[in-house]
């Protein structure tokens, strides 16, 4: 497919998500808790207009689609809205309009204070409205609040068309004080949005309820707490006050924080963007039956992935190394066993994602547990490696080894399809997804004229994270005591890193190719996959430094970050999703994998790159992904319209990027904590790291750059443990 016919094609993009207008100009706030998340307006209204993606969504389903607040039949001024810091709360601050009566204005605009105060919890939407008079005429109000429910997809919002729906009931009044909207899916689960009101409301009427409020002069008040229960398979309701679930959500707060390290600089800037990472981290972890797991990003993938999961657990695991214990329990208990082709399922694999909701329910997409990614099994092996080097914690790697065993016969028997050496994908059924790396795109494979790859196809990284893998089960084995196997996973690495570098380095290019496509024709475009060769350590040490070249090129690095793909590429397109874009977490990635490499400079430029962009996105939230135009002094990166933002992977961007220009790294097994050469940015002098944890106990030090130095000043650390500086 040339170029020119990416419109025709569009719609062969089953999955893509429709963007009729962008979040930069709909203005949104979101929450999220678990399996429910909203978007709300800078009113804390939901109103469908733009891309009409606002509304409150639990499993996979938007429970609430329409709800408005209006006073006397005006909607009120927007004063000020925020997230609270740790996303916890959304709080809208409004007054109101001239209101008028008798051809007079009976109320003064600025007269009336009306706060609101909403969150989310256990598939719950707590809101408390407070009316407050300050004028010195008492005042009679209408306030109504309206509301809808339609029960749709997550899929059918994103854009997917159906032919056919399940019935959805008429609202009705349950007492005084409970409304309830129900739906029976096609999938004949019935799914319920539950409204309380304390206090009852005078008037109940269809979709709208009304209070008749008198508030007296200066300090006159009001108060409403409106609760919203969503349910599936008539779940009983319980209806809990805002303050005792408000009290929960803080407790479990307060635990959390305890997981993540803590980490300050003499950089008030770089504090905020570090801990505003923390704490959309934190909001995005869900606890499971095998401890917590990051889900992707809010809106679109607000759930399990395997990749997203495991890089998350990668980028964070020397701060945060119980994410990385959940992901792997989580992944092993999930851990294909069958040969399931519309799931794309083979014994050994490793989950793509999971998807609640009617259309996973019904299969109109095949989400529900899929499969269909090529380098989630390899990276699951990589992640059980590093987390046993980071913690010691070899029961658990004994507890999951036959799914490590499994992940490995898996790369062999049905990963390397044709047996050529290389692991390769191409999609088991039609509804599945045709490309299963993390360019996910139909057109992000091309050759340099732009046409797309034919399948099979061998991505780089790929073949980067089963050399990672082999390493990585290698040292499992040997702690196990099977040296045999150690040795032979060894040679085995040995063996593809030799053949991978005769294979994918194009001299002429400069650079490793980005994939082979199914007639072993190499795909010489020049793309940000090659920065996951550095991070796996497969490239060469003198082809590192010229691939780690090539992505400091302006063609790939915009001054915020990486492109995806270069600006010469035929197929280069900016405001793509991974043609030309910039992703925070591939950036880190590249970040890393020149640091392994002893290439600090380049690293740090990419550090500062993403840290300067940060400066510019409201909250310091560095989202999903941005557009890849060059950078434009004193201007923000331009802003992807449909980007998730929290994305777990991207907030997590910055402990790697930490990582990296530290290179530290840990053997929990002989106790060491080791700094290889670190440095430090121009812009940070100091750094204090606390609650990095071993088990129960941590470390607590300081790093402080002198001008020709970094000293590195212990100030506790677990028994036993050595501290190594190599400079």
């Amino acid at each position: 497919m040339k170029k020119h016919d990416t419109l025709v094609k569009l719609h062969d993009d089953k999955y893509y998500i429709l963007a009729s207008s962008s979040y930069a100009d709909d203005r949104v706030l979101t929450l999220n808790y678990g399996d429910t998340f909203a978007i709300f307006d800078r009113w804390g209204d939901i109103k469908q207009f733009g891309t009409c993606s606002q509304g409150i969504y639990h499993q996979g389903t938007r429970f609430i689609s329409d709800m408005e607040l209006e006073i006397n039949h005006y909607r009120p001024m927007l004063l000020s809205s925020n997230i609270k810091n740790e996303n916890e709360m959304l709080s809208v601050d409004l007054t109101n309009p001239d209101i008028s009566g008798d051809q007079n204005v009976v109320i003064p605009k600025g007269t009336l204070h009306i706060s609101r105060s909403k969150f989310l919890q256990d598939g719950a939407c707590h809101e408390l409205i407070i009316l407050y008079n300050y004028g010195s005429d008492s005042h009679e109000i209408d306030l109504e609040l309206t509301f809808d429910a339609d029960f749709r997809d997550i899929f059918e919002v994103r854009g997917m068309e159906r032919k056919k729906r399940g019935k959805l009931q008429a609202p009705f009044a349950s007492g005084n004080n409970h409304i309830v909207v129900s739906y029976t899916g096609l999938d004949n689960i019935e799914r319920q949005t539950n409204l309380h009101f304390d206090p009852a409301p005078a008037f109940i009427k269809d979709n709208k309820i009304t209070y008749r409020i008198k508030l007296a002069p200066q300090g006159g008040a009001f108060s409403i707490n409106c609760t919203s229960v969503f349910t599936v398979y008539a779940n009983p309701v319980q209806f809990e006050s805002y303050f005792i679930a408000y009290d929960k959500i803080k407790t479990g707060m307060e635990k959390s924080k305890e997981m993540v390290a803590e980490i300050f600089t003499d950089n008030e800037q770089f504090n905020n963007w570090i801990n505003r990472s923390k704490n959309d981290l934190l909001s995005l972890l869900v606890q499971t039956p095998f401890g917590s797991y990051p889900y992707a990003g809010v809106p679109w993938y607000n759930t399990v992935f395997g990749r997203d999961g495991t890089f998350t657990a990668l980028e964070t695991l020397w701060v945060a190394p119980n994410i990385a214990k959940g992901v792997l329990l989580y992944q092993a208990a999930r851990q294909a066993t069958k040969l399931l082709p519309l799931q794309d399922a083979e014994p050994g694999k490793i989950l793509h994602e999971i998807r609640s909701g009617e259309m996973a329910e019904t299969g109109e997409i095949p989400f529900k547990l899929y499969y269909g990614s090529i380098d989630t099994t390899p990276l699951f092996i990589v992640l059980a490696g590093q987390y046993l080097r980071r913690t010691d914690d070899i029961d658990t790697i004994r507890k999951i080894w036959e799914n490590i065993l499994n992940a490995l016969t898996w790369i062999k028997v049905y990963g390397d399809m044709d047996g050529d050496g290389f692991v390769e994908y191409q999609r088991k059924a039609e509804s599945g997804l045709a490309n299963q790396g993390w360019k996910d795109s139909h057109d992000s494979i091309s050759h340099e004229n732009g046409d797309l790859a034919s399948f099979p196809i061998a991505l780089c990284e790929v073949q980067g994270y089963v050399y990672d893998a082999k390493i990585q089960a290698a040292y499992m084995a040997q702690r196990l005591g099977n040296n045999e196997m150690a040795e032979q996973l060894t040679k085995e690495a040995s063996e593809l890193k030799k053949h991978f570098n005769e294979v994918f380095w194009d001299e002429q290019l400069g650079t490793y190719i980005l994939a082979l496509d199914g007639d072993k024709k190499p795909c010489r475009v020049v793309a940000s996959n090659v920065g996951h060769l550095l991070y796996s350590g497969i490239a060469t040490t003198e082809r590192a430094a010229q691939a780690a070249k090539k992505l400091m090129n302006d063609d790939m690095f915009n001054g915020w970050g990486v492109r995806t793909l270069s600006s010469k590429a035929a197929r280069f397109n900016p405001m793509s999703y991974h043609n030309g874009s910039v992703w925070p977490h591939d950036t880190a990635i590249a970040a890393y994998g020149m640091a392994r490499y002893g290439m600090m400079e380049p690293a740090m430029r990419l550090m500062q790159g993403l840290f300067d962009a940060s400066l510019f996105i409201e909250l310091q939230r560095l989202p999903e992904l941005f557009c890849g135009f060059p950078f434009r002094q004193g201007e923000a990166p331009t802003a992807y319209p449909v980007a998730c933002s929290p994305q777990a992977w991207s907030v997590a961007a910055v402990f790697l990027l930490l990582q990296a220009c530290l290179s530290i790294s840990f053997d929990g097994h002989e106790k060491k904590l080791t700094f290889y050469k670190p440095v430090l940015p121009d812009y940070l002098k100091e750094i204090r790291i606390s609650n990095l944890r071993f088990g129960n106990e941590q470390f607590e030090l300081d790093l402080i750059k002198y001008e020709h130095d970094l000293g590195i000043h212990l100030i506790k650390k677990p028994e036993g443990w050595e501290i190594v500086t190599i400079k």
